[in-house]
């Protein structure tokens, strides 16, 4: 969740409460970033690769974090990144939104948008959303609030609080529910959604600003088999809208949603291929899956 958007919920909940005073609000009217494209369509695919990093290099007090990391991802594609701790794996979403700059190397989102150019909040904006491990939803506005508070972050965040969707984007919102199986929890605090469901509120917040790029991080950590499953199904339900790269240690997992996955160590790629492919591989057996 981008600070802009934690700041316009705390802002929310506040007035809910009677505790925000009318006038200007506390970030200074600041524009919301999360995951909205600037210009629908935006993003140039003709060259038929949504994300490209090439001989990527960073490292951290004389570690190489990352070490000339080369990948690309195709339109639409649902990719599983996998790896040992230490890899690379969170570093390298940390460089594709901004958040850590690379000593050197090339990052590009589509054809023409090159991300080092940007910063974090910018390349927010421009369709790339990131989830976290761990859950990161207003525990105390409803399922439904939190989805209508991702649509409104577009606008001042002042207007956000006040915002009425209308008839389309409530018809969205809709789609939304549907999608990450809540339209029975609509009206539930998040506070009180399990663990799982926590996790699909915060992709469907994201959701709601129609990123053409997600990023997950163990998204089926600590999950049910029955949570597990069910967020492989709504993984497969966005492939091909929306082009998506899972961090996961869950294999059960990978297999059940992935035709391609990269394995990283020590800051780049090692193996890439078909599940089957990786784990026949010596080198990954020996660096991360074990005999």
């Amino acid at each position: 969740m981008t600070p802009d958007l934690m700041q316009a919920g705390a802002e929310r909940m506040q007035r809910f409460a009677g505790v925000l005073p009318s006038g200007n609000t506390a970030s200074g009217g600041r524009a919301a970033g999360f995951a909205r494209p600037l210009v629908p369509g935006e993003v140039d695919v003709t060259h038929g690769r949504i994300l490209y990093l090439e001989d990527v290099h960073v490292a951290f007090d004389g570690f190489k974090a990352i070490n000339g990391l080369s990948l690309d991802i195709a339109p639409g594609e649902l990719r599983c990144i996998i790896g040992p701790n230490g890899a690379g794996k969170t570093t390298m979403m940390d460089i594709i939104t901004g958040k850590t700059r690379p000593d050197r190397g090339t990052v590009f989102f589509g054809s023409t948008i090159d991300l080092l150019r940007h910063r974090e909040a910018e390349i927010a904006t421009l369709g790339i959303g990131r989830k976290f491990q761990k859950p990161t939803v207003f525990e105390r506005l409803s399922v439904y609030e939190n989805l209508e508070l991702a649509l409104a972050t577009h606008k001042r965040v002042w207007p956000s609080l006040r915002f009425q969707p209308n008839g389309e984007q409530r018809d969205r919102l809709a789609e939304v529910l549907t999608t990450i199986h809540l339209v029975e929890h609509v009206a539930r605090t998040a506070g009180e959604l399990s663990h799982g469901q926590k996790q699909w509120l915060e992709i469907g917040m994201l959701l709601m600003q129609d990123p053409k790029l997600l990023l997950l991080d163990e998204p089926v950590a600590g999950m049910t088999d029955e949570e597990t499953e069910r967020t492989a199904q709504l993984f497969l339900s966005l492939k091909g809208r929306h082009s998506l790269m899972v961090v996961e240690h869950d294999m059960a997992f990978v297999r059940a949603i992935a035709a391609t996955v990269t394995v990283l160590c020590d800051g780049a790629v090692l193996a890439e291929g078909t599940l089957d492919e990786v784990q026949a591989d010596e080198r990954v057996i020996e660096v991360y899956l074990g005999r």
